[in-house]
Parts: structure tokens; C-alpha cells; sequence
């Protein structure tokens, strides 16, 4: 009895070891499948087929969560709903000053003509931009501004975070509140994790600041949408006449992440002035009516509010799923391969993919001089790294890499030849090309691209510039890292 007892055990676990072995390799395959069918960049496929691969279930489980774009159904449902109407205005009422192709610089030809053709966001005339290098500075302006708000105050950032001089912007922005001004705040649910599961939140909302969530996240929520998805944008629009833009969240330097240890954090803001104001506040409208599902409110055409204030030329480029495949790593080639002469690029995370680390290749053999400044010190390490496995290629053809190391440089910015410039909040890697909801300013004037570039290059007084020589000499642990972070590049 025992003999038999034994033997059925022996035949139990066999059964369990043959179902549990096709159920494996079942969901193996369909996942292999899936991943060939959806077609992605080649890169991308192979790096997830390559997880998939090497670490089985933790692989496919991941790509399961973050392999595909799953907004969720609401916000899909919201988007179907509002699309048709932010279209309308962009067509009808976004038009008043757009700037005429003859008017637009030979530089900015190809990419304005593009950023309309896919987004619908026209060039527009009679600007004014303030570029703002001080974090103190952007912080104590944006207290003024809004200390001096009448109808409205709306603020969309990935990260807020109190502290230092954050702490009296939320205060005026109560003020404001109690005052009749009518104030949103819209806050990613990951960048501001710590801030929304603090007691601020509700403290604001008691004072009539309108509080939202963007793009929750959670474990009930992996089954329905993607969560690595962000809101990676940084605008603030007050009243009808200001708007700003740039790589600064809502966090004083002196008091964020300071136990990283990697200095302060380097940003830049732009404020703007003139008729961009309204492309600007349409866009913030769009994303809080796309989270709350209340109803799209737009912008009006109103000489009287959006008028001319200056000469500058600037387009507004909304980057994100909800924008199409193409968006904001075409802009950028397109940018790269108008440079005749110059080219100076600056951003915290560099991780090209194949066509842009070749454009910029091409670009510094056909004589263009280009720099790329990036921080010496980073607060990924997995970035760190995968990055510097693209320096040997680029230094191989005369590309010029900058190391800064007066703390974490995180301003994203390119000029074009001396004469146009693109800042905002996108980082040359695959998550700000693919992923992430991002927004950048084209602005099409050389005072202003002048000014962009003097910071620029102040940044490389702080900086140490590589030589081939010296990137050879490194460790073969550096080498190995910089390798198999490689591998999964695209996907970073």
C-alpha cells in the first residue's frame, strides 16, 4: 500500500511538473508573439524579447505592466469625447496670429511646418520671452505672479514637492484661492507621490485650490493601464497674459533630494508674454479635462487678452501617446539635420536611439560644431551608464561631450545655429520620445536663441569637456556596465 501510495505521489508530481511546464511555455509564446505582432521600434523588440528571455516570469509579467500603451478606458473615453473639440479650436479659434511661412526663418521652415502638420499647433507672431536661469528667481516670480492673479492660476507639474521657498507659493496660491481666483493644480501621481499622500493636499483643497491626481497609479490599476506613463510636463498659465514653460518641477533646489549627494538641481523657465499664452492654456485645460472628465473649456480668441506684446516667433509642441508616433523625436531630428553650423544640446538623461545618435553623427562629419552638456553626476544610475555607452561613437567623429559638475544639470534645451531655440521639459531618451506627456517651446528668434546659448556655454565653465584619449583609459567594469545597460536602452 505504501509502494502504491508512493508511486501515485511520483505519477502527481510528473502530471504537475508536464501541466505547470505548457502552461509556461504557452503564455511563453503567446507573449513572443504578441511582442512580433505590435510591431515596435526593433530595438525595443529585441530588448523586451531579451528580458522576456533571460529573466522568464519576471520578464513576461513586466512586459505585460509596461510593454504596451494602455492609457486606461476613462481616459481613452475622455479623449474620444474632447478630441473633436480641442481639434475645432486649434483650427478655429488657435489661428488669430499665426505667423505667415515668409515670415518664419529658414531654420524653423521644416519644423514648424511639421509641428502644425501633426499637432495642429500653428507658429504665431508678437511674442515675449523672459528666460529665467535662477531657481530662486523662477520661485520668488512666480510668488509675485501669482500674488497678483485676478482670474485664474493653473499649475501642471510632475513633481511638487514643499519645502524652502515652494512653501509661500502654496500659501499665495491659497490666498488666491480665497480671494475669488479660481486655481488648479495638476500633479503626477508618481513624481509628487510624497507631496498628494501629505496633509498639504487637503489643506489646499480647504482653501478652494482644486487638486488633482494625474494618472494614478496602484496595484488594482496594473490590470487596466500602463503606469509608467507620465505626466512629465511643467506649465503654469496666470490669467490671461502669462504662461511659463521649462525644466523646472515645483521644488526648491536647496532642499530637494538632497541626500542623493549630486549637488543642487540646474533648471531653466521661460516666460511668455503675447498670443503662445493661449496655446499654453489650452493645453492645460485639455490635460485637467482629460483627468476629472469635467467639461473642455478653451481659450477664445481675444485680441484684447492673447495680443501682441513683441516680435518673437514660438510654437507650442505637446509631445505624448495622445499625440501620435512620430511627435517630438522627429522634431529633434529634424532639428539636427537643419544645422548648418552649430548645434548645442543640453539634458540630464542621453540615451539616443539608432537614428539620433546617427543624425548627430552625420552632423559633427559635415562640419557642424556640436556639444552636448550633460551632468557629470546623475540620480539614476541605470541612465548614468547606458548613456555613456553612446560616448565613445560620438567623440570617434568630433561630437563635443561636456561633463558639468556644479550639481545636476537638468535643463533641456537645444539652439540651432545660433538663431533658434527649443526648451521645455523633454529629455533626449526613449521614455520623453515615447512615453511620457511632455510639452517644448519652439522659439523662432536669434535674440532670444542668443541668450539661451550665453547659458549654454555658461554651463560648460562648469564643466569638464571628455577627450577620446581619456573616455579609452577607463575600467573594464565601467566598459561592462555601460554594455549591458546598453542592451536595455530602449527601453529606458
Amino acid at each position: 500500500m505504501q509502494q502504491t501510495w508512493l508511486n501515485m505521489s511520483w505519477l502527481e508530481s510528473e502530471i504537475y511538473i508536464a501541466v505547470s511546464a505548457t502552461l509556461y511555455f504557452t503564455f511563453l509564446t503567446l507573449i513572443t508573439l504578441r511582442v512580433i505582432i505590435k510591431r515596435k521600434a526593433i530595438g525595443v523588440s529585441l530588448a523586451w524579447l531579451f528580458l522576456i528571455y533571460a529573466i522568464p516570469l519576471a520578464g513576461m509579467i513586466g512586459y505585460l505592466i509596461f510593454g504596451e500603451l494602455n492609457l486606461g478606458a476613462k481616459r481613452s473615453k475622455q479623449r474620444k469625447l474632447f478630441s473633436g473639440a480641442f481639434l475645432r479650436w486649434l483650427k478655429e479659434e488657435a489661428v488669430t496670429y499665426r505667423q505667415d511661412k515668409e515670415q518664419v526663418s529658414e531654420n524653423a521652415h521644416a519644423m514648424q511646418a511639421f509641428v502644425e502638420s501633426y499637432t495642429n499647433m500653428p507658429m504665431v507672431m508678437g511674442n515675449k520671452h523672459t528666460l529665467l536661469t535662477s531657481t530662486d528667481e523662477i520661485l520668488l516670480k512666480l510668488i509675485e505672479e501669482i500674488k497678483a492673479a485676478k482670474s485664474h492660476c493653473y499649475l501642471m507639474f510632475y513633481i511638487c514637492e514643499q519645502g524652502g521657498l515652494v512653501d509661500p507659493l502654496l500659501e499665495e496660491l491659497k490666498l488666491a484661492a480665497y480671494r475669488g481666483v479660481n486655481c488648479k493644480l495638476l500633479l503626477d501621481s508618481v513624481g509628487s507621490h510624497r507631496f498628494l499622500t501629505s496633509k498639504l493636499p487637503g489643506q489646499l483643497r480647504a482653501a478652494g485650490v482644486d487638486v488633482v491626481e494625474a494618472l494614478p497609479v496602484g496595484a488594482f490599476r496594473l490590470i487596466f493601464q500602463r503606469q509608467d506613463l507620465r505626466l512629465h510636463r511643467k506649465l503654469v498659465c496666470i490669467d490671461e497674459h502669462i504662461a511659463y514653460t521649462g525644466s523646472m518641477n515645483l521644488v526648491d533646489p536647496a532642499f530637494f533630494k538632497v541626500e542623493k549627494n549630486i549637488g543642487q538641481w540646474i533648471d531653466v523657465m521661460v516666460r511668455c508674454e503675447g498670443p503662445i499664452v493661449q496655446h499654453m492654456q489650452g493645453l492645460f485645460l485639455w490635460d485637467w479635462s482629460l483627468e476629472t472628465g469635467e467639461k473642455l473649456m478653451l481659450p477664445e480668441a481675444n485680441k484684447d487678452l492673447f495680443c501682441l506684446v513683441g516680435s518673437e516667433n514660438a510654437q507650442l509642441i505637446p509631445s505624448g501617446p495622445e499625440f501620435g508616433k512620430v511627435g517630438i523625436h522627429q522634431v529633434l531630428l529634424t532639428a539636427i539635420y537643419e544645422a548648418k553650423y552649430s548645434l548645442v544640446l543640453t539634458s540630464p538623461y542621453f540615451i539616443p536611439d539608432e537614428s539620433l545618435l546617427t543624425a548627430l553623427q552625420v552632423a559633427a562629419m559635415r562640419g557642424v560644431n556640436v556639444k552636448i552638456i550633460l551632468p557629470a553626476k546623475n540620480d539614476s544610475i541605470m541612465a548614468k551608464y547606458a548613456s555613456r555607452a553612446f560616448f565613445e561613437d560620438l567623440l570617434k567623429v568630433g561630437v563635443e561631450i561636456h561633463q558639468f559638475h556644479g550639481g545636476l544639470l537638468h535643463t533641456k534645451s537645444i539652439v540651432i545655429d545660433e538663431k533658434l531655440a527649443l526648451v521645455g521639459t523633454v529629455n533626449l531618451d526613449q521614455r520623453s520620445f515615447w512615453l511620457n506627456f511632455e510639452m517644448t517651446m519652439l522659439i523662432d528668434n536669434e535674440c532670444f536663441a542668443g541668450e539661451l546659448l550665453r547659458t549654454q556655454m555658461h554651463y560648460t565653465l562648469a564643466s569638464k569637456q571628455l577627450t577620446l584619449e581619456q573616455w579609452s583609459q577607463r575600467s573594464f567594469v565601467k566598459r561592462f556596465l555601460e554594455g549591458l545597460l546598453y542592451l536595455f536602452s530602449p527601453l529606458l
